[in-house]
């Protein structure tokens, strides 16, 4: 018998340096955090949201994405593991928006494309992990 999914649970990244992600992600985003470990968390406290990892989790309406400060090297999407990640938007002109909206946060993209059912924008964040949005025609 197979396994049946429904949709993606969570997504968690490691990253470098977590202010600068999070400073990243969060301009780019608007993502609002679900939870992270407070600075000055107790013992107890850290043992209790261990599963953190010293990150911060953020809801997306019910896919999660989180970040875990781990890494010590970048992202290379030609070596196993994640290609790129990509989030859905509604339609051509939110994908405009969003090349506005990047270029006023002076992070580089590649021009909006279309290749043929959709519409892509790539972009990549401080680690260099492969982001891309994408709407349908």
């Amino acid at each position: 018998m197979a396994i049946t999914t429904t949709s993606i649970g969570h997504i968690r990244l490691t990253v470098t340096d977590i202010d600068r992600s999070r400073q990243f992600y969060e301009s780019v985003f608007d993502w609002q955090v679900l939870i992270e470990l407070p600075e000055k968390a107790d013992s107890a406290t850290r043992e209790a949201l261990s599963f953190l990892f010293g990150g911060v989790i953020y809801d997306l309406g019910g896919t999660l994405v989180g970040l875990r400060p781990v890494a010590s090297d970048r992202f290379d999407e030609d070596r196993a593991g994640l290609d790129h990640l990509a989030f859905r938007l509604g339609g051509k002109s939110e994908i405009d928006d969003a090349a506005a909206h990047l270029d006023s946060l002076g992070i580089p993209h590649e021009p909006v494309k279309d290749i043929g059912p959709s519409y892509i924008l790539e972009f990549r964040d401080p680690d260099n992990i492969a982001l891309e949005l994408t709407a349908p025609k």
